[in-house]
């Protein structure tokens, strides 16, 4: 039986070689998402509007949740909660959907030419799309509200490249879990629920009492939500000792979840 190498070159290699084909594949998924509804790729904008609005008037108004050091207008609440949103939502798309990519790719798994480490590469890709759009909503909100963008948004890239791979090293893993245990999409759909409500995306982390604030830090999406709002709305330099550990930390998972997919991925074809 062939051996799919699992090394961290490799990992980059695949990537680069089949770049072609993840672009057409992720267009693909995108448009296919839309196919057949009126407003089409529209939706992709309404969607992410409708909920912020929801999640502002719950919370800025039922709720009285406030961001520490801000004015307490709801145009800034809205602004602040959108920056982490866009991060969650990213997340929650491509690990909701890992642990069945392969299930509902079956027909690849027959062709052994097919490079099967690109599915979640195309998951990611899509759930970028629609999170370029939200950041455009965003930015524009931005502009007409309160002026020019902070120079310190130029930091934004050093903060979503280590939350990439961390994200494909979980999604490697869950997508080639999810062949061998169909019980993990279930549980991960459980899992992004928790999250998001343990995440400071409604809330400042101060909100918490201080015995829980390191407890918060745990949670992966914690350092890059409000690293995130640090560089695009409050106009701060990131922490950079944090963001190094970001880094490591995501590289190790990357690394580990592509060899773990690729040292099971034999195995598929017997479960399918």
């Amino acid at each position: 039986m062939r051996d799919f190498p699992a090394n961290p070159a490799e990992l980059v290699r695949s990537l680069w070689r089949n770049r072609e084909l993840i672009k057409a594949s992720a267009s693909r998924d995108v448009l296919g998402r839309y196919r057949g509804s009126i407003m089409g790729i529209l939706w992709s904008f309404f969607n992410p509007m409708l909920m912020l609005s929801v999640y502002t008037f719950v919370f800025s108004e039922v709720f009285k949740a406030r961001w520490n050091g801000g004015s307490g207008s709801k145009v800034e609440f809205a602004l602040v909660l959108f920056a982490g949103l866009i991060m969650f939502n990213l997340f929650a798309e491509c690990i909701n959907r890992a642990p069945q990519i392969i299930l509902s790719n079956v027909n690849y798994v027959k062709k052994v030419v097919f490079p099967l480490e690109i599915l979640p590469w195309v998951a990611l890709a899509s759930a970028m799309f629609h999170g370029l759009i939200s950041f455009g909503v965003w930015m524009a909100a931005y502009v007409i509200f309160f002026g020019l963008p902070h120079w310190t948004v130029l930091y934004l890239p050093l903060i979503v490249l280590p939350f990439f791979m961390l994200i494909m090293g979980l999604s490697w893993a869950l997508a080639s879990t999810g062949v061998f245990l169909r019980d993990v999409s279930q549980f991960i759909g459980v899992i992004t629920t928790v999250l998001m409500f343990l995440s400071p995306i409604f809330y400042p982390v101060t909100a918490l009492p201080e015995a829980y604030r390191a407890m918060l830090y745990l949670n992966p999406l914690v350092p890059v939500i409000e690293q995130t709002r640090e560089v695009l709305f409050w106009g701060r330099v990131p922490d950079f000792r944090l963001l190094g550990i970001c880094w490591v930390l995501s590289a190790v998972v990357a690394w580990l979840g592509f060899a773990w997919f690729q040292k099971t991925r034999k195995g598929f074809a017997d479960v399918l």
